[in-house]
């Protein structure tokens, strides 16, 4: 799954998927960044002045936009002009659930292994080209992991979507990595398969500026400065670990196995979030229990 502190991303969540295409709907577009804003931030409610901000709308814009949602019941607003979700879109939401299952099933699973494990877990589940963390069990420490979050399936992140994929979709996301990072990567996903599942590390050297970068992409920033931010904060990650590069002090940040969908393809992953320095036996024992954890839920997902 994602790297580190923080994965490279198309967005934050909030934007949806970064620069609108031509072809899509600008108007619609805004109404996604009010409401995945929003959703970020579940308890509070935020000024306008603030939203303009976060998504870089014109405050008129804006403005328009939460006007018409309020009106519609997917937000609240408050006698200090101040925005929160509505229940209308809870209602939306529910109902939006049971055409997605694997979130409901993965569940009773997904609680047992941070349980066990006294880790956060969360499940990723892939959606054309992105993955979208669906559930989180858990307080994890790093910040990007929530609810709804999206990310491109794209190299160097989701690793164990693509170890298991046919030879021709691996080339071909080999093929959009970094030409320096692909004999590695290549490496990375022989392991991967090998051993059932994937490892995001932090560099140590690179831990004090990851955690200064992290900090100042979630200040007050526009998005564009965010995104740059994000990219700056992806040069600084190492990839996976090879099995002779174990020692007994391995900066572990998540551990995650595949979900198999009937046909045998990835449809999500597992992932456990230790954020810490694990000997390799302790590695090894909580990558089992992730592999347990996912196998379970394919089992369930099969039946």
């Amino acid at each position: 799954m994602p790297e580190s502190t923080t994965a490279p991303v198309a967005s934050e969540p909030g934007t949806a998927a970064g620069p609108t295409p031509a072809s899509a709907s600008p108007p619609t577009h805004r109404v996604v960044q009010a409401i995945e804003l929003l959703s970020r931030h579940p308890g509070e409610r935020l000024s306008l002045a603030r939203i303009v901000r976060a998504t870089g709308m014109s405050r008129a814009t804006a403005h328009a936009v939460l006007t018409q949602l309020t009106a519609d019941g997917w937000t609240v607003r408050d006698g200090d002009g101040n925005y929160s979700l509505g229940l209308g879109l809870l209602a939306v939401a529910r109902r939006a659930d049971t055409a997605f299952p694997l979130r409901r099933l993965a569940l009773d699973a997904l609680h047992a292994l941070a349980d066990d494990r006294r880790v956060p877990v969360f499940l990723a589940e892939r959606e054309n080209d992105s993955i979208v963390i669906t559930e989180v069990i858990g307080t994890p420490s790093v910040p990007w992991i929530r609810p709804a979050r999206r990310m491109p399936f794209a190299p160097p992140v989701c690793r164990e979507f693509i170890a298991w994929a046919p030879e021709s979709e691996r080339e071909t996301w080999l093929a959009a990595a970094d030409p320096l990072h692909r004999p590695r990567l290549a490496a990375v996903l022989d392991a991967i398969r090998a051993r059932g599942y994937s490892v995001e590390r932090l560099a140590d050297e690179s831990a004090p500026m990851l955690e200064a970068l992290a900090g100042l992409r979630h200040s007050p920033v526009t998005d564009p400065l965010r995104h740059r931010l994000s990219a700056m904060i992806a040069d600084l990650i190492t990839i996976d670990y090879l099995p002779d590069e174990l020692t007994d002090h391995n900066a572990v940040v998540s551990v995650a196995a595949p979900i198999f969908a009937p046909g045998g393809s990835v449809t999500a992953s597992v992932v456990a979030c230790p954020d810490t320095n694990l000997s390799a036996a302790r590695l090894r024992e909580l990558a089992a229990a992730t592999i347990d954890t996912a196998a379970t839920v394919t089992r369930t997902l099969h039946a």
